[in-house]
């Protein structure tokens, strides 16, 4: 059986590798072998752990083992033959080695190579639980779309490369004045796309494998991690609870009253936003969350009614299909009742309001030209269909 598999991710700085951590020791506590591991290129895993990580495994407590991979050792293990055909390349277009060397590694591809070795783990059978501190969610999110891409690579490059090669080698240098790559650099990017592949199926497990969005209730925070929820849902991900860090405690008063008062409102649009997945809270403690004590403290508080091992939520909320001329939305309301839709869209926020309750969405770039024209409300489930010609079209719904 495969290990549950839990990624956190989250805005930079709102405390995602302290709640990872803390997810970690009481998995660990209730019997589970447990791997937390940090594919975040700016690692503070060690610093959270108060015990210093390497790139491979380190026990650092009872049935717990910590490990901060190394993008650079995956870089060298997964890309070395694309990288030297393309710093050969870049030199020989009078780019200087150093910068050439650089400009071999896409952006992005040190925490994809990092994520991979999520893989090697899933392989070994060492683990019960692996919990995984990924990168700021705008580096998440691009990673999410690459085993697309290497579909796309298996399907209509690889067929062809070797006829391609072999046709065109012999009159490249003359015509081109490039070197074409050699079968060592298809090798690369082919066992690569297999393992992006497979890496897929691993993510999209929706019964072994979760996605939880960790914020601080601030209105900028709240505002990417509704985009990164939407776009998990699109890409078939499951989000299977959202954290909510540092909140104010009823007792903090004087100059932070006004700010509790805020985090209130905040919280309200965090409920509305993301139900029906669970909302978790944590408070803004007293002092930081470093060392065993202070991370079990954050634990007992996140966690005090849930199983932090379990699948706190198991269905995709947000489904959403577009053509040339429409697109189709369909959101789960377990919780409301049938009764008059309103839907109103304002840039590419959909606001929709079912019986009374009030829910904000945020769109994907690709809906910014199009209009909500009719909604249907049917079995916990309501469905927005929007209107791609541009006109103006008045909500309705029924």
């Amino acid at each position: 059986m495969r290990p549950r598999t839990i990624l956190y991710t989250g805005k930079g700085g709102v405390g995602k590798t302290s709640v990872a951590a803390c997810t970690a020791r009481c998995t660990a506590r209730d019997g589970l072998r447990t791997l937390v591991l940090s594919t975040d290129p700016a690692h503070s895993l060690s610093e959270s752990l108060e015990t210093e990580l390497g790139p491979d495994p380190v026990e650092v407590g009872e049935r717990l083992w910590g490990q901060e991979v190394k993008a650079q050792d995956e870089m060298e293990r997964h890309w070395s033959g694309v990288q030297d055909w393309l710093g050969e390349l870049l030199v020989e277009r009078g780019v200087d080695r150093i910068s050439a060397e650089e400009l071999s590694v896409p952006p992005g591809m040190d925490e994809l190579f990092s994520l991979l070795r999520l893989q090697a783990h899933h392989k070994s059978g060492d683990w019960d639980v692996i919990i995984v501190d990924c990168a700021p969610t705008g580096e998440t999110l691009r990673l999410l779309s690459f085993p697309d891409i290497a579909r796309w690579w298996i399907e209509k490059v690889f067929p062809k490369e070797r006829q391609i090669l072999a046709a065109a080698r012999p009159i490249a240098r003359s015509l081109l004045d490039i070197p074409l790559p050699t079968e060592n650099v298809f090798a690369d990017i082919r066992r690569l796309s297999d393992n992006l592949i497979a890496m897929n199926e691993i993510l999209r497990d929706r019964e072994r494998c979760t996605i939880r969005l960790v914020m601080n209730p601030d209105k900028m925070v709240i505002g990417e991690a509704m985009r990164t929820f939407t776009y998990l849902n699109l890409y078939g991900y499951l989000t299977d609870a959202v954290i909510v860090n540092r909140v104010f405690p009823p007792q903090v008063g004087g100059y932070f009253e006004r700010w509790r008062t805020l985090q209130e409102e905040h919280l309200e649009l965090v409920q509305s936003a993301f139900a029906p997945v669970p909302v978790l809270r944590a408070p803004y403690f007293e002092q930081e969350v470093t060392g065993a004590e202070m991370l079990d403290r954050l634990g007992s508080a996140l966690f005090d009614q849930h199983d932090p091992g379990a699948v706190l939520y198991d269905a995709i909320t947000q489904e959403l299909s577009i053509s040339e001329t429409g697109a189709r939305l369909r959101l789960a309301l377990p919780f409301a009742r049938k009764g008059e839709v309103t839907l109103k869209k304002i840039g590419l926020e959909l606001i929709v309001r079912v019986d009374g309750q009030k829910r904000t969405i945020i769109l994907p770039p690709a809906l910014a030209a199009f209009r909500p024209c009719d909604a249907t409300f049917e079995a916990g489930a309501l469905e927005v269909i929007f209107d791609g010609a541009g006109r103006a079209s008045t909500p309705a719904g029924r």
